[in-house]
């Protein structure tokens, strides 16, 4: 197992965050739809519907998302922030954030570490243990075979196929994701989660329990601000659920 966590218990997490959510995917879409309205000729805009879509994000509020994106409505100015730096026991910690106030979210992100016992770090502190890539998950059932995945994902074009607790996780280059999110659907497979995301190169693996506690919390404190997008971290999975 690993990054991901269980699918059943990154979806009650969602569940219990959904309206949240709504507002995070509908920032990231206006953002995107900056590039240009079409999401066909826009990839970026692209990836943020498939992920608004696949939690339940309504059409009105997507339009309305883009049509900000384009001019069309007014609406507010957001900048994409990026901050790195340290949990306890070490676990490297990467937060995305989009936010019409850079000083109010800079000082949330650093006061928040400081909380936690954490050390927020210059860019670059620990990106170089991720890597950009594109994961797709599929849920593992007695009518879903590893090897038929697993061909239909690389002729795809993917890099790999990793064995979750209770998923196939296929990584791709950002550069294909697409076209291997369209090759897993047209062999008739169901995806659980899909994302453009930091994928860690070397996991950490805390064994105190007061380290762990603050760690879970500092992830939650983060992931329930407006401004935050996603929290990344190379903290095995199977400690963080």
């Amino acid at each position: 197992m690993g990054r991901h966590g269980t699918i059943a218990g990154r979806k009650a997490a969602q569940d219990s965050k959904r309206s949240a959510l709504f507002t995070k995917y509908a920032r990231v879409i206006t953002v995107a739809a900056k590039a240009g309205g079409d999401p066909e000729y826009n990839s970026a805009l692209k990836t943020a519907l498939e992920k608004a879509k696949s939690i339940g994000l309504p059409n009105d509020n997507i339009n309305r998302a883009i049509k900000k994106g384009t001019g069309e409505l007014s609406g507010e100015v957001y900048e994409e922030l990026v901050f790195e730096g340290y949990a306890p026991a070490g676990v490297a910690i990467i937060v995305e954030t989009l936010t019409d106030n850079k000083n109010r979210t800079a000082s949330f992100i650093r006061s928040t570490f400081d909380k936690y016992g954490g050390n927020l770090g210059s860019p670059g502190c620990v990106s170089y243990m991720f890597s950009r890539k594109g994961a797709i998950l599929i849920e593992k059932k007695d009518d879903v075979e590893e090897d038929g995945v697993l061909m239909v994902a690389l002729e795809g074009g993917a890099e790999d196929m990793l064995l979750n607790e209770d998923s196939f996780e296929i990584v791709t280059d950002p550069a294909v994701y697409h076209d291997v999110y369209k090759a897993v659907v047209a062999a008739g497979y169901e995806i659980a989660e899909a994302e453009i995301e930091y994928l860690p190169s070397v996991e950490a693996k805390p064994t105190e329990e007061h380290d762990i506690v603050k760690i879970k919390k500092m992830i939650d404190v983060l992931e329930e601000n407006d401004d935050v997008q996603k929290v990344y971290t190379n903290c095995d999975g199977d400690v963080l659920d």
